[in-house]
């Protein structure tokens, strides 16, 4: 087994065929049939269907394996260049998109006075995504919704997020300074999906109080909600951040009685993450601890990350 053999197998599941992994791979068709072939001789198992070009159940477990190699392989290169004092190369971080809109401008800023050979991808996405990218070792870090879904990834805490009751200015409860879970009984909201953090925090403060809401649509983004909400689709409660990118005509009310929405940074357990991945960590927190005072609902984490949601 060597590294080509794994490289042209994760060419064919990123373009979908032969073809496509060897024009990818700046190579022949015929050399990237011959690594397959090998690997799979190595293996004693079928890891690409030749009829369709799609993998097997074998092949995808060897391409996720794959994908963790490479990025073993990158962050051996970028660790020993950081020993001589020079810290170079790229770093794939994922974000919830209404973390990223505010936090990623600031985490690139400076990040380019501190370490401007370090190249930051960022990709937004809901916390399931983002798992599922980190896991398969397409990404290094990812800023989630806390608890997250495996035991397989590490979490700490960055901050706590106050919820919020968006609602139109001509509802009643529109010009109340806060509310609690009984005023909110029968009302119809637009919701996160079942299963998300979110929609699970909002279910156990309803159970706590007795309460029910009524989703008129459910959806697995914050964004997409706060933008329905903006549109006139329903109320909403959101997480500080989303409220605020609803427009005018909306009041904001605090919600009492649900917990905050704790935001952290997830990393895989195994594997040290590479030096330029540690060097991005580290500015985030240095941005989060001048930018959290200023930034209305977010706070200090309140403790530490909520255990898994799930086994691994």
């Amino acid at each position: 087994m060597d590294l080509r053999q794994l490289q042209a197998l994760v060419a064919i599941a990123d373009t979908g065929s032969f073809s496509g992994a060897a024009s990818s791979l700046h190579t022949v068709q015929s050399n990237v049939s011959s690594h397959i072939a090998r690997l799979e001789r190595e293996l004693g198992a079928q890891l690409v269907d030749r009829h369709g070009g799609t993998l097997t159940e074998e092949g995808v477990a060897v391409v996720e394996r794959s994908r963790r190699i490479a990025g073993e392989l990158d962050a051996l290169v970028a660790d020993v260049a950081a020993l001589r004092d020079e810290t170079i190369g790229s770093v794939r971080m994922g974000m919830i998109g209404t973390t990223a809109r505010w936090l990623a401008p600031l985490l690139l800023d400076r990040l380019r006075v501190s370490h401007p050979k370090v190249r930051l991808v960022i990709g937004d996405g809901t916390s399931n995504t983002l798992e599922l990218q980190l896991m398969s070792g397409t990404s290094d870090a990812a800023i989630v919704n806390l608890p997250h879904g495996t035991a397989e990834l590490a979490a700490r805490a960055l901050f706590d997020e106050d919820l919020i009751l968006v609602i139109p200015s001509e509802h009643p409860l529109a010009t109340r300074d806060k509310v609690v879970m009984a005023d909110l009984d029968g009302l119809e909201l637009l919701m996160p999906a079942p299963g998300t953090t979110l929609r699970n925090e909002i279910d156990e403060g309803c159970r706590a109080a007795g309460v029910t809401l009524h989703p008129v649509a459910e959806f697995d983004g914050v964004r997409l909600i706060a933008s329905l909400t903006y549109r006139g689709y329903g109320p909403a409660i959101l997480p500080a951040t989303g409220a605020a990118e609803v427009g005018e005509g909306y009041a904001r009310i605090p919600v009492g009685g649900l917990p905050p929405r704790q935001v952290g940074v997830v990393v895989r357990r195994r594997g040290r993450p590479s030096a330029p991945a540690r060097a991005v960590l580290e500015v985030l927190d240095e941005v989060l601890a001048d930018e959290l005072d200023d930034r209305l609902g977010l706070h200090k984490p309140s403790g530490e990350p909520r255990p898994p949601r799930r086994a691994g």
